[in-house]
């Protein structure tokens, strides 16, 4: 039977409830978001819908957003569940999120039994509580049709999507939902156990409950552990204190006395003890953010200006937040690699590398006894800590970089024993939790035939990091070309912060070489954090430093002829961003054939921000695009007006939806994914759609019309105001001023039409005398330092 989700019903609108509201908006999906009447409430449509109209405005004034553009809010339908409850009867999906309490929740299935119609999909948000106990009492259709589906919070960020069927889902819904998840909404599903806490959070608050008691036992400061548990870690920069400031020390602890009351058999369960010091802290009420202070607290210093306050866990006093340095961490600094960096740190001969095999050998043991008990699957827990914690790794990931056999016997030796089937599995010749076969990454089947299995979904979407080592055709320090099948070639970045230099130029121009010879098509995209922060300032500003104006003259325009290649090859170019893309990166997605954008794409061309214009072509293709937009009278100064703003306001999109609005993506041509798994594999499907509609090399374009007086005349009175007005200084005056010029063709007499070099001149030109600025050589050197400018 084909199921579409063509509405759903979101019950409750908490932080959660009006968050997962949004993010089914995101994706199109007409949304009823319900909840309950206020007490006493005046018998009118706002009075009876205070609480839920509140509580959706207060969500889409949050930031982050949780929805992609404003305007996709208006999908919600907001009610309450004694006046709008029937209109369940019209939705595909029925997603409860009240108030985490067995019996509230009976009463709203209850009533969610009286409207649903048969075959309807019915799933809670808890976080913990079983999902028997909630379906006690329901029909049969309601319990096949039944499951929790837990979100994490922020639903739009996070990735995670636990799955729990109850003892009677059907296999099917089940399927359905993980597939949905993951292609719709962008999720890493994964499927839990009716366990307590499921897996992401049972493995992470374990995490964190060790990490309390072991900051005690190795006198450590709350400083000492974030710097040491966060990105150099391959964790997010809240490390560990920071993220529990942040979901609240009430939520943690509320999990961890769950499971320590559930799982009385945990061999764990001293951990799950909350130490005397957390206990202190609830009772000041010292939770963190919701209450403005737990473990950092933000005071005013004696300047006036805001100081982050740390929490001395001996005094309970809050002191000064301090630097912290240890040898171990000096060491690492130079390792971009954290597999290799992990090696540094697991043998640190300091106290941070006393702390790392503390951490890790528990950690260790605790995820070997948690199978079969959670999952039957080893990597359902690293899904999991990745999706829903932001880990780099999983837990068995970990343990893999630091050599399986080695960390049993280093273990073993301080008294850390592991579960039986680690052994069984190294005595059986099997030296990793993973291997790669085929280009595929596979998984040792712990339950199953004890030996590898291909990780389920993986045929979806296409990994670079698995077919890397065989599949790369050229490479230098900055780039690889990839053969991705099927006649596609795919470039990829691994430059620092995968910014833009002469090695990903090089690569870029040898990837279209060979694509033109021997294959059919292009992608470019890459599995760094970020697609690319944009060219590579260091190189400008040394250049620009030392005067070399012809060596820099030669790189622009190395980088301005590789965006026209981009643009104007024999075989059809797909660029793939994600997250950020920013400066020549924005270029070079606005230069190709067709963007497949991750939805989380943040694009914008900032180079207004250093003291520059773009140079790379952006002013030229955003002047491109003014002309094919432009339509007679004063419209033509309105647009002008956007184009002009976007680029001297440095705008960012927020989403890669919005990146249309802001004119960097093109309608009816580019495209979004939610799914970040899919996105090599969609951009590779359209770049194979477009050589299969024959592609056609396009042909450079000489009929951009540019307004010349007209819009510069605009744009200098607008700069001159402003400057008058102290709201800009000289220096971005002179900036605004070369912008305008390129953007309307130079000083000329009316609207005339122009070649696209002849713009790419007029960019360069400016481009290269702003680099001679003593303010914009400042503006890089503050971006190179850190934020200080340092002087001769």
């Amino acid at each position: 039977m084909k199921r579409t989700i063509n509405k759903v019903a979101v019950l409750g609108s908490g932080v959660m409830g009006s968050r997962i509201a949004c993010h089914f908006a995101n994706i199109g999906v007409p949304v009823l978001l319900l909840d309950i009447v206020p007490k006493d409430a005046e018998n009118t449509k706002k009075a009876r819908n205070k609480i839920v109209d509140d509580a959706l405005a207060f969500a889409l004034k949050s930031n982050p957003s949780p929805i992609y553009k404003k305007s996709f809010a208006s999908r919600i339908t907001t009610g309450n569940f004694e006046d709008n409850m029937a209109q369940i009867a019209d939705c595909d999906w029925i997603i409860e999120v009240v108030v985490e309490r067995l019996d509230i929740k009976k009463i709203v299935f209850e009533q969610v039994e009286k409207y649903r119609k048969p075959g309807t999909l019915v799933s809670s948000n808890t976080s913990g509580i079983p999902i028997h106990l909630m379906a006690e009492g329901r029909s049969d259709d309601f319990r096949k049709h039944f499951c929790g589906t837990h979100f994490f919070n922020p639903p739009r960020y996070l990735k995670l999507l636990e799955i729990i069927p109850g003892k009677e889902t059907l296999p099917e819904i089940v399927e359905f939902i993980h597939e949905y998840g993951n292609l719709y909404l962008g999720k890493t599903t994964v499927l839990c156990k009716d366990t307590p806490a499921f897996i992401a959070n049972r493995i992470g608050v374990y995490g964190i409950m060790a990490l309390f008691h072991l900051v005690e036992k190795m006198d450590l400061t709350i400083e000492e552990v974030d710097k040491l548990t966060g990105p150099v870690l391959g964790r997010p920069k809240s490390a560990t204190f920071r993220t529990c400031d942040v979901v609240g020390l009430d939520t943690l602890i509320h999990v961890a006395n769950g499971v320590a009351q559930s799982c009385p058999n945990d061999e764990a369960i001293e951990v799950f003890k909350i130490p005397a010091y957390i206990n202190k802290m609830v009772e000041n009420k010292w939770l963190g953010a919701k209450t403005e202070q737990g473990f950092f607290k933000k005071v005013k210093g004696d300047k006036g200006k805001s100081e982050i306050h740390a929490l001395d866990l001996k005094t309970l006093e809050y002191k000064p937040s301090q630097k912290i340095k240890f040898s171990t961490l000096e060491a690492t600094k130079q390792i971009d690699n954290l597999r290799e960096r992990l090696k540094v740190l697991i043998n640190g001969k300091d106290k941070a590398g006393d702390f790392y095999r503390n951490s890790f050998y528990g950690l260790f043991q605790y995820i070997s006894y948690r199978i079969p008990e959670i999952t039957d699957d080893l990597y359902k827990i690293d899904d999991a800590m990745k999706a829903g914690f932001g880990w780099e790794l999983g837990p068995f990931e970990y343990w893999d970089a630091f050599g399986v056999e080695k960390m049993v016997n280093d273990m073993e030796a301080t008294g850390h024993k592991v579960a039986p089937w680690v052994k069984e599995m190294l005595n059986s010749g099997k030296s990793s939790f993973y291997s790669i076969t085929n280009g595929k990454p596979h998984y040792y089947d712990v339950s199953g035939g004890k030996d590898y299995k291909q990780i389920p979904g993986t045929d979806n979407y296409i990994l670079l990091s698995p077919i890397r080592e065989h599949k790369t055709v050229w490479k230098n320090a900055g780039s690889s070309i990839i053969d991705i099948g099927d006649g596609i070639l795919n470039v990829e970045f691994h430059s620092k912060m995968n910014s833009i230099g002469s090695e990903v130029i090089a690569g870029v121009n040898k990837a279209i070489d060979l694509a033109e010879k021997d294959f059919a098509g292009l992608v470019i995209s890459n599995e760094g954090a970020n697609f690319s922060a944009g060219a590579n300032v260091g190189m400008i500003f040394m250049m620009a430093v030392e005067q070399e104006y012809d060596e820099l003259n030669f790189a622009i325009k190395a980088f301005q002829n590789t965006m026209m290649r981009v643009r104007y090859s024999s075989i059809p170019v797909v660029v793939a961003p994600h997250n950020m893309t920013l400066g020549g990166s924005c270029e070079m997605s606005m230069h190709s054939d067709k963007v497949v954008a991750h939805a989380e794409s943040y694009i914008g061309l900032v180079e207004f921000g250093v003291g520059l214009i773009p140079g790379g072509g952006g002013t030229k293709e955003f002047a491109l695009r003014l002309s094919d937009e432009l339509t007679e009278g004063d419209i033509e100064l309105n647009r002008f007006r956007h184009r002009f703003l976007t680029i001297g306001q440095a705008k960012v999109s927020t989403s890669a939806h919005e990146a249309f609005d802001l004119g960097y993506l093109r309608a009816g041509t580019d495209e979004v994914v939610v799914s970040r798994d899919r996105l090599l594999s969609k951009a590779k499907e359209a770049c194979l759609n477009l050589v299969n509609k024959g592609y056609v090399k396009p042909v450079p374009r000489k009929d951009i019309k540019v307004l010349g007086k007209q819009a510069l005349g605009l744009a200098y009175l607008g700069a001159d105001s402003m400057l008058s007005g102290h709201y800009i200084s000289e220096h971005d005056a002179k900036i605004s001023q070369k912008l305008a010029w390129v953007l309307c063709g130079g000083n000329l007499s009316s609207p005339t039409l122009v070649s696209e070099q002849y713009l790419l001149d007029l960019e360069r030109e400016a481009f290269l005398s702003l680099c001679g600025e003593k303010k914009t050589l400042e503006r890089l050197q503050s971006i190179l330092t850190g934020g200080k400018i340092l002087r001769n």
